[in-house]
């Protein structure tokens, strides 16, 4: 097991060591982190942070039942470590580069001396300490997405599955519950079993998480606007909070459009320009327009959904291309309106720090629709995200721009 001196985290726990509560989570909802807002004023979110999950985490919090199964870091007989789940070896190596941003994104990717706990910076899994950076930032509040926990996938054990998202959700809430009104945690919840997926999400939102981390792709089969999964829908719109899609990433199958369809990784190195640039938005536009095409929106007309993770610039251009084929093949669509105005009505968009054109595309979708993520803590985010953004929206008037930074993500989790 890993050893790091704890640093005072607010959540109550030491993060790095061991302690004696592996399902305990605290019921604490009041802040214990003091709140400084923004200089001047306006309210600003971050839609898109991480945690750096301890290499101990599901050692630790993980049911004994599945202990032997954890989720886990270890060093082989050659000193190099891997990121192992039920004993299988995901990564070997270069472990540095999972998170990353305190490094030269090519000396995290090259070194086999960075550990992986060297890309991860105090904020990325201390309370106290990410409380402190979003004051560095003037940032009043982030909404937290796993790092491990868009690696992992167990279709073929459900109940695993399960144990491990339960696992991180409870870490997650340890981390979060001290300062919820500044650190605002997403429930990661597994479709594998409808009927666990509801009794985790159900118990995450009775705690106060502020919505669920979805997968872009299809489970089972089935993609998430399968009726099947209705229930589920149905409990976030009862709770007036969104599902939260993020990209993801798999080791052994393509996701949607991929790059490993373009680089074959067995006989040549993939362009990370291509792979970073192109993979979150490969994923999600196909999983904006399946929902859509689906009609899940006409079945759940006030269900909220924010895409996370692969720039915003698109937006008007897709739904300008699904309208036109809609008008083609009408009479084939379940649809009862254009798909552009679910889009409009149903979806908000986090755009990348250094996006150009939002300001165009809160004219021609609605300025209502934007918002803005750093990515903290990966290797291809920034450190002054924020000031990358401020200087993106500066062409934008003062009110729009205080949406985009903020009150479009005040109004989606009622803050």
């Amino acid at each position: 097991m890993y050893r790091r001196s704890p640093t005072g985290a607010a959540g109550g726990r030491c993060l790095f060591g061991e302690h004696d509560s592996s399902v305990r989570v605290s019921d604490n909802k009041h802040s214990e982190v003091a709140s400084m807002p923004a200089a001047d004023g306006t309210f600003v979110v971050d839609m898109d942070s991480h945690v750096m999950e301890p290499p101990d985490l599901w050692l630790n919090y993980l049911e004994p039942k599945y202990r032997n199964r954890a989720i886990r870091i270890e060093r082989d007989a050659d000193g190099v470590e891997s990121l192992i789940a039920d004993d299988k070896v995901m990564i070997r190596g270069r472990l540095a580069a999972i998170g990353g941003v305190e490094h030269d994104a090519m000396e995290a990717f090259k070194s086999w001396d960075l550990t992986y706990l060297d890309g991860c910076p105090p904020a990325s899994y201390d309370t106290r300490a990410r409380v402190e950076l979003l004051d560095e930032w003037g940032v009043d509040a982030g909404l937290v997405f796993p790092t491990i926990g868009i690696l992992w996938d167990k279709e073929d054990d459900p109940e695993l599955a399960m144990a491990w998202a339960r696992a991180y959700n409870n870490w997650q809430w340890d981390f979060a519950s001290p300062a919820l009104d500044r650190i605002l945690p997403v429930a990661q919840v597994p479709l594998y079993d409808v009927g666990l997926a509801r009794q985790e999400l159900g118990r995450c939102l009775d705690l106060g998480f502020k919505g669920m981390f979805l997968a872009p792709e299809p489970v089972g089969g089935k993609r998430p606007s399968h009726p099947d999964f209705d229930p589920l829908w149905q409990m976030l719109v009862d709770a007036d909070l969104p599902i939260c899609i993020h990209l993801i990433v798999r080791f052994d199958r393509t996701i949607n459009l991929s790059g490993t369809k373009w680089w074959d990784p067995e006989k040549e190195r993939t362009d990370l320009t291509f792979s970073f640039g192109m993979g979150g938005t490969m994923q999600l536009i196909p999983t904006v327009a399946a929902l859509v095409c689906d009609g899940l929106f006409d079945r759940f007309p006030t269900l909220q959904v924010a895409i996370v993770e692969s720039g915003a610039g698109y937006v008007q251009y897709l739904m300008d291309r699904l309208d036109e084929k809609y008008a083609r093949f009408r009479a084939s669509s379940p649809l009862k309106r254009k798909p552009s105005e679910y889009i409009r009505e149903n979806f908000y968009f986090v755009m990348d720090p250094t996006e150009r054109s939002i300001d165009a595309q809160c004219e021609l979708v609605g300025e209502d629709q934007f918002l803005w993520g750093s990515d903290f803590p990966h290797v291809d985010s920034h450190l002054r995200a924020i000031d990358e953004v401020k200087e993106a929206l500066a062409p934008m008037s003062p009110a729009r721009r205080n949406k985009v930074l903020g009150g479009n993500a005040k109004k989606l989790f009622s803050l």
